[in-house]
């Protein structure tokens, strides 16, 4: 698999537990329908693993904003890029900030994409300091 579609797959099952009582598993099976790849386990486990951690990053860097205001679907795109971009090393910050824009591009509104690339700027200049 692709790892844009591995990231297409981990939104949904990530999107998928928020808001319900499914376990992690059942969430990854219901997606992958038996199918298995290690780069999504690793972003669907990691972020779901970290993500307290995450929102606490993810707070500090939204102006206006408050991480439960946030559309679903931006906030779930938001602790995946944070979950690679701060916990993984294998790909570069600008990869990661353009998968995530092209995932809100396809599954966001027309403001998502700017949004998000506004809220990954922030992170990944805090972070190259």
């Amino acid at each position: 698999m692709k790892r844009h579609e591995a990231r297409e797959k981990a939104l949904q099952t990530l999107f998928q537990l928020e808001g319900t009582e499914l376990t992690i598993d059942e969430a990854m099976d219901h997606v992958m329908a038996g199918e298995n790849d290690n780069f999504y386990s690793l972003l669907v486990q990691g972020t779901h693993a970290n993500m307290a951690e995450i929102d606490e990053k993810l707070v500090g860097h939204l102006e206006n904003w408050s991480l439960e205001r946030l559309p679903k679907i931006e906030r779930t795109i938001l602790r995946m890029a944070i979950f690679e971009l701060g916990y993984m090393e294998d790909a570069p910050s600008r990869v990661v900030m353009n998968e995530a824009i092209e995932l809100c591009k396809t599954f966001g509104d027309d403001k998502s994409s700017r949004f998000v690339n506004g809220v990954l700027s922030k992170f990944t200049d805090e972070t190259a300091n």
